[in-house]
């Protein structure tokens, strides 16, 4: 099962980056696998909220539509992908830490068919990029 986890402390309160992360319109500013994002159904920020999203790939957009799962103000988003060739599901986990915030991202994919089985180590290396771009975060709300 593919899997990454990565984890950055930014120098913002807690309540400010939550609120960040939560708005998915946020993240092309700072996820650059994203080429597109918007809000398909729901409420944006609200679990059942589904987001139509394109990430960036070889061929052009490739879909990785979401859906909240989990929202506990200032502590966790979670997350499902609803469409596209790989489905990870996603965590969020949100931490005062020093005068800052400890923002941990991790995504777990468990390929079901032979087809998943087969793009398994595709996606094994493309999630460790994924998790990474909490360092973007990180510059993104530290300039602001």
């Amino acid at each position: 099962m593919p899997s990454a986890k990565h984890s950055v402390v930014i120098d913002r309160p807690v309540s400010d980056v939550f609120a960040y992360v939560l708005d998915g319109a946020t993240g092309p500013a700072w996820r650059p696998s994203i080429a597109d994002i918007r809000l398909a159904a729901g409420v944006s920020g609200q679990v059942g909220a589904r987001y139509e999203q394109g990430m960036k790939g070889p061929g052009g957009r490739i879909p990785a539509d979401y859906e909240l799962t989990e929202v506990v103000p200032n502590r966790l988003i979670a997350f499902k992908v609803t469409a596209g060739p790989a489905r990870p599901e996603g965590r969020y986990e949100f931490a005062l830490e020093g005068g800052g915030t400890r923002v941990t991202f991790g995504l777990n994919w468990e390929p079901k068919g032979i087809k998943e089985k087969l793009m398994s180590p595709m996606v094994a290396r493309t999630m460790p990029g994924e998790v990474r771009s909490l360092d973007n975060l990180k510059r993104v709300l530290e300039q602001q």
